[in-house]
């Protein structure tokens, strides 16, 4: 760090993006033959999850939901400027990044929850297997096309997260990569 840098994200929170990144990537290109590596990794993101919801109300500042989550108009404002070239910077999450932030971490939940699911019905295993463990086919395969398409629907926005990722990166002459790493970003 240099005096021109300041701590902006906090280690626990580095921790878990990484992770839930991993565990994501893991759980998305394993199944069927890889059940049990894609079970795993998905318990890994409810637990992951499990700690961020908390943590967007008790963590530090730019930690919190509170710090990120603006109105609708204001994100569609930012996008609007971005597009324009003339994009304020933020220390913390834009605007629009704050929703991607809610969206993300919404559709890797259903994800998940729609996978025990399948787990329970298909295996007749995992914390729903009393509730769904024999609800036929039919339902079977509801839940199994539910999954892949939030499954589908997330990976989506993991590419529009990370353009927006690069595009800011870009915009701002800052590698914001790095202070997902670091924790640091440039002051000003």
């Amino acid at each position: 760090m240099n005096g021109n840098e300041i701590k902006v994200w906090d280690p626990l929170l580095r921790l878990f993006h990484w992770l839930l990144a991993g565990a994501f990537f893991v759980a998305y290109l394993t199944e069927d033959e890889w059940l049990t590596p894609h079970v795993w990794a998905g318990y890994l993101i409810l637990g992951l999850l499990a700690f961020r919801i908390p943590w967007g109300f008790a963590g530090p500042r730019h930690a919190r939901f509170s710090d990120f989550v603006a109105p609708p108009r204001a994100a569609l404002a930012y996008l609007k400027d971005l597009f324009q070239g003339k994009a304020r910077r933020y220390l913390g999450h834009n605007p629009a990044g704050g929703w991607m932030i809610v969206l993300l971490l919404s559709s890797v939940a259903l994800t998940c929850i729609t996978g025990l699911m399948v787990y329970a019905a298909e295996d007749q295993a995992g914390p729903l297997a009393g509730w769904l463990g024999n609800v036929g086919e039919g339902w079977e395969e509801i839940f199994e096309e539910t999954h892949e398409v939030l499954a589908n629907f997330s990976l989506a926005l993991v590419f529009v997260h990370l353009g927006g990722v690069l595009v800011e990166s870009l915009l701002h002459h800052e590698n914001l990569v790095r202070a997902m790493i670091t924790g640091y970003k440039r002051r000003s």
